[in-house]
């Protein structure tokens, strides 16, 4: 069997998706007649008929629909490897860390300074981003080192060390009734008549039901709860981004939060560590300052 090129996998995953070479050619920016040569060399090359096209249409054979499982984590995997590489021959090493927006303040102030005052320490870029988004930039090549929350964040894929736990906070409206109670449950904040709860993506990006408002951003969230259309329960070190019209009220019995350090499983290097080493060394003052 031949080597499989990314250009046919590339071919092969934008036909199985559409189902359609016309579509599937118009995706791909190119003619029809080369994608259908190009996907009649990929099956010659496995061996294996990919899909069945007839007067119906086109549909994926059983070898079709098991490439297609595999072939888009191979191209991303592929991506990422580039990515790396040109990051890696950059004239400047540089390290890139990933942290969800308005998180974990006090801990990644701490961090950097730490990191920044020691010789021949690597410098860090900090790539912001929102909900649930490290683990696909660290998986991706963008990122080498994430910080992340327990139970929140999806580790598939990732290794990660615990630094600190703390408890959690509900952020709630300052003009709702909840904002003068000295501490909350979490059947009290699920229950709220005109204030659903809102309601974060799960690992696979779907949504839980109910009626509180899908969480897409930290900007989004701050808003609504500012026009006092949700509330929501959050690690009491994120209070850093509350408005003046937030109040935070501490959910006796939610999830202990736990911040951590991810990076891609099997793929550590020295200045990772070294950071990691350093999260290690400040967490528990940082667990301190954020505790007061």
């Amino acid at each position: 069997m031949d080597d499989v090129e990314t250009r046919e996998l590339r071919y092969f995953v934008a036909v199985a998706e559409e189902l359609h070479f016309g579509r599937a050619a118009l995706r791909l920016g190119m003619a029809q007649p080369p994608l259908s040569r190009a996907i009649r060399q990929l099956e010659e090359r496995i061996g294996v008929r990919l899909f069945d096209r007839d007067r119906r249409g086109v549909r994926l054979t059983p070898a079709g629909a098991t490439l297609l499982r595999d072939a888009p984590a191979a191209l991303d995997g592929v991506r990422a490897a580039v990515r790396r590489a040109r990051r890696a021959g950059a004239p400047v090493r540089r390290l890139v860390l990933a942290t969800k927006a308005g998180s974990s303040h006090e801990f990644l102030q701490a961090l950097l300074d730490a990191h920044a005052a020691e010789d021949g320490s690597t410098p860090i870029d900090v790539e912001l981003c929102e909900i649930g988004e490290q683990a696909g930039l660290l998986l991706d090549g963008t990122a080498d080192v994430a910080v992340m929350h327990r139970p929140f964040d999806d580790f598939a894929g990732i290794e990660s060390v615990d630094l600190y736990s703390e408890p959690q906070v509900a952020i709630v409206p300052a003009v709702h009734p909840l904002a003068r109670r000295r501490s909350l449950t979490m059947a009290e904040v699920s229950s709220v008549p005109d204030l659903p709860m809102a309601r974060w993506p799960l690992a696979d990006w779907t949504y839980p039901p109910g009626p509180g408002p899908e969480v897409h951003s930290q900007a989004q969230l701050a808003q609504l709860v500012a026009l006092g259309r949700t509330l929501l329960v959050i690690p009491r070190s994120s209070r850093a981004w509350q408005w003046p019209e937030h109040v935070a009220v501490p959910v006796l019995d939610a999830p202990i939060a736990t911040t951590v350090l991810g990076w891609p499983a099997g793929r550590s290097t020295p200045a990772v560590e070294r950071l990691v080493e350093t999260g290690l060394r400040i967490s528990d003052v940082t667990a301190t300052a954020t505790s007061a």
